[in-house]
């Protein structure tokens, strides 16, 4: 996908999951957090702060093992998912990042309906 095609996947995903939820257009940390919620399964329920922070890495670490860079290992006693490193994450330029997630959070949700 082009820059500008993967921009307005992005706005329509954004508006989906605002209307799902009844909330303003989330950014991408809060997809990230949806995601992670989604891939520890455990259902919707408070987390602390830094179990939110471990649900984001999960969300990063389910889009890159997209691109092979990570390997899902297991799950822990709380049925946590933990991740392995597979190969070094290339360092993207900021823009590049932020086309690189949107792409990823856009492919996860495509997935998800499939």
């Amino acid at each position: 996908m082009t820059p500008a095609e993967i921009n307005a996947r992005w706005g329509q995903l954004q508006q989906r999951i605002a209307e799902d939820f009844d909330t303003e257009k989330p950014d991408v940390k809060v997809m990230l957090f949806l995601i992670g919620v989604q891939e520890l399964g455990q259902g919707p329920k408070k987390f602390s702060k830094r179990q939110k922070e471990e649900l984001m890495h999960i969300a990063n670490c389910k889009l890159f093992s997209q691109l092979g860079f990570y390997k899902l290992e297991g799950l822990d006693q709380d049925g946590w998912p933990h991740w392995k490193l597979i190969k070094p994450i290339p360092n993207y330029t900021l823009l590049e990042q932020e086309m690189l997630m949107k792409s990823l959070i856009i492919t996860y949700f495509d997935e998800m309906e499939a």
